[in-house]
């Protein structure tokens, strides 16, 4: 394929499929289209037709992409990490231990960053990674029948002035951010690696994360735990706290200043600086 940007050249499928799509390994199947409107939507699709676990797709454009709430996620062609991955947990799995897997993707994708791009990333309840309190990721997961879908739209070569408007944190790049490191194979490589990791630990753990070790690992590297927030619920109510610790099913557990506890599974969180 031709491309005209020498910094930001089209991901390889056969080398990445020789690496990732391994016997015995959780990654099944590796799509990298050149455009589509929503990885989230197709991975979705072949779930309905019921495609098995570890379907990953990769798109090099998006143009309809998702966020929470409907939001739209927007990214130059090939300056960022667009994909879905296929997961069905299985009957081993609680449905409620599911609010698990998005911050699971969280910390797989904070340790390839830290890793891979030489930056330091934290993550805020329950879907952003952050780099420098400026926001660099965003994860959505949704559930299809027995499947859960996880989105992931990562900032890797984006320039200044090609970051989207926000509503909440501004928005930054691993570029921006002054990153050893924009390539996205070697970044690709290493957030599959690490959620499969997780992933795999977490299900033979029947969802339990503290056995697992997902819920310590989240607590180190969540920048929300032990900040007072604002958090807008569905619906349009408000509250707000001390955020001081996540519960067994991956909620957010909120102390007012009456010290009375509340835990929230879905809303948007505002650091109180």
């Amino acid at each position: 394929m031709a491309y005209t940007e020498l910094d930001r050249p089209p991901l390889s499928v056969r080398a990445l499929t020789r690496a990732l799509v391994v016997p015995g390994g959780l990654w099944s199947r590796l799509e990298i289209p050149e455009e589509t409107g929503s990885t989230n939507a197709d991975v979705a699709a072949a779930a309905r037709t019921g495609a098995p676990e570890g379907l990953v797709v990769v798109a090099e454009s998006q143009i309809s992409g998702r966020g929470r709430r409907d939001r739209q996620w927007t990214s130059p062609p090939r300056a960022g990490l667009t994909l879905s991955v296929l997961l069905r947990p299985g009957p081993s799995v609680p449905a409620a231990a599911f609010g698990w897997l998005p911050l699971m993707a969280g910390v797989a994708l904070a340790e390839a960053v830290t890793r891979v791009a030489g930056v330091e990333a934290a993550l805020k309840w329950p879907n952003d990674l952050l780099v420098g309190e400026r926001k660099c990721a965003g994860i959505l997961a949704e559930v299809s029948g027995d499947a859960v879908v996880i989105g992931i739209g990562l900032n890797v070569s984006t320039r200044a002035e090609e970051l989207p408007a926000t509503t909440g944190a501004e928005a930054t790049s691993l570029r921006v951010a002054g990153a050893e490191n924009t390539d996205r194979d070697p970044l690709l490589r290493a957030l599959l690696r690490g959620l499969e990791r997780w992933y795999t630990g977490w299900r033979e753990a029947g969802g339990d994360a503290e056995m697992c070790g997902l819920t310590g690992e989240y607590q180190r590297v969540c920048a929300t735990l032990g900040r007072r927030v604002r958090v807008l619920l569905p619906g349009g109510d408000e509250r707000s706290g001390e955020a001081v610790s996540v519960d067994a099913d991956g909620q957010l557990v909120i102390r007012t200043v009456e010290g009375l506890d509340f835990s929230v599974s879905a809303g948007d969180v505002l650091h109180v600086r």
